[in-house]
């Protein structure tokens, strides 16, 4: 966690950042951060951007449906994956656009979201932040009943 503090120099008042940097001695001790807070901190920032339905692939979604019901699985990192450094970040994201949002709007938006969430909870620099957009969401598909069977 990143820590400031103020000191009154000769030439005014100077505000000095002591950063966290993951893996490193900072003095009095080292902080690793794991790649899957990582990971929880930019699904959560994706999903709090208007527009977006949710996170991950078709495929990912299914099988995230059935983890989670058995209780090993985590909503939280459904379409997300990072990699990191020492000191830097990269996050790419897989989601679903609700219908009538603007796809460019929305993606800026879970950029600059996601930038801001992982550089201030963990200091990480985000180096990158890569979306792929799988399908879009429109507000009936929810609300369809299921076939009936063909045959019983």
């Amino acid at each position: 966690m990143a820590t400031e503090k103020q000191a009154a120099s000769s030439s005014g008042s100077e505000i000095t950042r002591s950063e966290a940097d993951p893996g490193r001695d900072s003095g009095q001790g080292s902080t690793t951060i794991a790649d899957a807070v990582v990971t929880k901190v930019a699904g959560i920032a994706a999903r709090e951007v208007a527009g977006v339905h949710e996170l991950g692939g078709g495929a990912a979604r299914a099988i995230g449906t059935v983890t989670q019901r058995v209780g090993i699985g985590d909503e939280r990192t459904q379409g997300v994956t990072v990699e990191v450094g020492e000191r830097e970040a990269a996050v790419d994201l897989v989601l679903v656009i609700d219908y009538g949002e603007s796809i460019p709007q929305v993606a800026e938006a879970i950029r600059t979201n996601v930038v801001k969430r992982v550089e201030g909870i963990t200091g990480l620099s985000v180096t990158e932040v890569n979306i792929a957009v799988n399908d879009l969401f429109f507000p009936g598909d929810a609300d369809q009943p299921d076939e009936e069977p063909r045959v019983s």
